[in-house]
């Protein structure tokens, strides 16, 4: 724990992370907390466990409001994004979150936890030109987000969090984007577990993703030590984690038909399938791994889902019968 309870600021406290995030912090720590929130309707988790917990109503449109209160904070933990709406996701994802930083008062605020995605990193942890260039609304303007946190004063005192491909969410948390679709899993593993395919990637629970903020929020990056980190359980491959599933459902492989770049070039062309620049950009990257990825256990805390079929299992999908 540290020295002293702290005052911390949080945006995106509704979404599927943002409410994992927020339980822990109440769970786990005394910490005050001042959550930033349009609608606190679509708020879950409980906060009158303790005392300490505010929703300050106000939104990522207008900060200023903010400068009193974002003068007080001893750490910043910014998950707010914005998926759609060119000029929305732009005002949002850049200038809004910018500003929140440039508001903090580097003498005072000791961490800024601030997420993005590994969407804009290559395989060695480095900014993805590709993600400047021909990425979606979205993943360009994290790509230039981070590129200009270093231009703000509290840059040192910032931790950028990329999280792979996240799941998560139960009755009371929304669901992630690739979790809504979990269900679907044992219909499609039936065909594509005879089905081969070139491709890797990782993936993480948004309670690894808790447990991880929890516990930076107490231990910053010390000198020395990186202040990236990239989320999510070792690299696996395409072919990896479609045996797994299979397994899961106890359906058996009893052979594979390899799925080449050609032959998806070839349906592409054939039905004239319109692809933007970053989705066939994607089709031929294929392998979306980093190094040095970082999971509760690298801190000395259980990892939650460190397998598929983990998540599987905690998303309430049920498998064979054992």
């Amino acid at each position: 724990m540290s020295e002293r309870p702290q005052r911390i600021f949080i945006t995106g406290a509704s979404g599927c992370v943002g409410h994992y995030v927020v339980e822990a912090l109440i769970e786990q720590t005394s910490h005050e907390l001042f959550l930033l929130m349009r609608n606190p309707a679509k708020l879950k988790v409980d906060i009158t466990q303790r005392p300490g917990v505010h929703v300050v109503e106000g939104n990522l449109h207008d900060v200023e409001p903010l400068a009193d209160l974002l003068s007080t904070i001893d750490t910043a933990i910014l998950i707010a994004t914005c998926w759609g709406g060119a000029d929305e996701i732009y005002k949002i994802n850049v200038d809004a979150n910018l500003r929140i930083l440039a508001l903090l008062d580097p003498d005072r605020c000791r961490q800024v936890i601030y997420f993005s995605t590994e969407s804009i990193l290559d395989r060695e942890n480095q900014p993805l030109k590709e993600a400047g260039e021909i990425g979606t609304d979205y993943i360009r303007s994290k790509y230039i987000c981070h590129q200009k946190l270093s231009e703000v004063a509290i840059a040192p005192r910032i931790t950028t969090i990329f999280p792979t491909l996240v799941f998560g969410g139960d009755e009371n948390k929304p669901y992630s984007h690739i979790s809504a679709g979990l269900p679907e899993v044992a219909k499609w593993v039936k065909l594509a577990r005879f089905l081969k395919a070139d491709g890797s990637f990782h993936f993480i629970h948004a309670k690894d993703i808790a447990t991880v903020v929890a516990h930076l929020v107490d231990h910053p990056p010390q000198p020395g030590e990186s202040r990236e980190l990239v989320l999510g359980t070792p690299a696996l491959t395409v072919n990896e984690a479609v045996a797994q599933i299979s397994d899961y459902f106890g359906q058996r492989i009893w052979f594979r038909i390899p799925l080449s770049a050609g032959l998806a070039d070839a349906i592409i062309n054939t039905f004239n399938i319109k692809m933007a620049e970053w989705d066939r950009f994607c089709l031929t990257y294929r392998h979306f791994t980093h190094k040095d990825v970082v999971t509760p256990d690298q801190f000395g805390k259980d990892t939650y889902c460190p397998t598929v079929a983990d998540l599987l299992r905690v998303s309430g999908i049920q498998g064979k019968q054992t």
